[in-house]
């Protein structure tokens, strides 16, 4: 065999972003580099595994998608031998693929994984930031290890441990007259203009707090981005509605938002991790679930505003 896993992984990393400048960012690896590994993968296999497309990129040829799945594979049939390796050592080290919901990665992830690649220095983490549907489907397909992300909809086949509780409140922006009520019901919210973040299983999330109370809300504006939605809250187009309780109080634009109370009764997102029920967990897992564990709960959540200690949702 005339190549190496580390031309592969050059490969695939070209074969994902579609350009050998996004590659070599992604890896920090030298253009040069991907295109010598990527000529030589052709020349050695006997294929073309990209059109080139002058100042527009990469394109994989039906043989390069082919391979492209294989060299995935492969990689990650090889990095299961650090797995392997962990489990007959008693050490911990590998690589895991971790998902995140995408609402809750900016926040969460930088802090829980730098602290768990510092207590473990043989490990990587490699983060999937995607919404709920994927995530779950990801877990079934393999194609990450385990989840962070809420109790929304897991089937069955998948083992939940809930970490923290958050509860819906209301974003304004600070010159709404609601940023000075100490609470908002959702019928005081049912006639103004909603921006909803447009995610799959998040939005039924949101909606399902008005249904159950036989209300119908206004929706303005969507938008799959929570940065988008918080900037257009903050320059007045309307309110929304969050679990997320960002440390900041304002939006990417420099404009202010505040969180308000959403009063009576409605059911919290709760933050876990979820894995797939039926897998043998590797030594590698089980500490990261053990670390998920020891750094979110209702006192401490990292990025956020802890639910137990958070005095900027005013109470009467």
């Amino acid at each position: 065999m005339r190549y190496t896993l580390r031309q592969l992984e050059y490969f695939i990393a070209a074969g994902e972003t579609g350009s050998i400048t996004l590659a070599s960012e992604r890896i920090s690896i030298s253009q040069p580099s991907i295109s010598t590994a990527i000529s030589h993968l052709e020349q050695e296999l006997g294929v073309q595994l990209f059109v080139r497309h002058h100042a527009q990129g990469l394109s994989l040829t039906p043989a390069g998608r082919k391979l492209l799945a294989e060299a995935k594979h492969l990689i990650e049939q090889a990095e299961g031998l650090y797995a392997v390796a962990s489990e007959a050592t008693d050490q911990v080290r590998g690589q895991l693929s971790v998902g995140c919901m995408v609402t809750l990665a900016p926040m969460i992830m930088p802090e829980l994984s730098h602290g768990f690649m510092s207590a473990f220095p043989a490990t990587q983490i490699r983060h999937v930031e995607a919404n709920q549907e994927w995530l779950l489907e990801g877990l079934r397909r393999a194609e990450i290890d385990i989840a962070v992300t809420y109790d929304l909809q897991i089937p069955d086949g998948i083992a939940f441990t809930p970490l923290a509780s958050l509860a819906p409140h209301v974003l304004v922006s600070e010159a709404h007259p609601f940023a000075r009520l100490s609470a908002v019901s959702l019928q005081d919210l049912v006639e103004e203009p909603l921006i909803l973040l447009d995610l799959p299983i998040s939005r039924e999330y949101f909606l399902a707090l008005f249904l159950k109370e036989g209300l119908q809300p206004k929706i303005h504006s969507r938008s799959a981005y929570q940065e988008v939605v918080r900037t257009m809250v903050a320059n007045g187009y309307g309110y929304t509605l969050f679990n997320v309780r960002p440390r900041s109080d304002f939006a990417l634009d420099g404009r202010r938002v505040v969180r308000v109370r959403l009063s009576g009764e409605h059911r919290p997102m709760v933050v876990g991790t979820a894995t797939v029920a039926q897998f043998k967990k590797s030594r590698l897992l089980q500490a990261f679930e053990s670390h998920c564990r020891s750094f979110i709960s209702d006192a401490y959540i990292p990025g956020m505003v802890p639910p137990a200690l958070d005095r900027r949702v005013r109470k009467p």
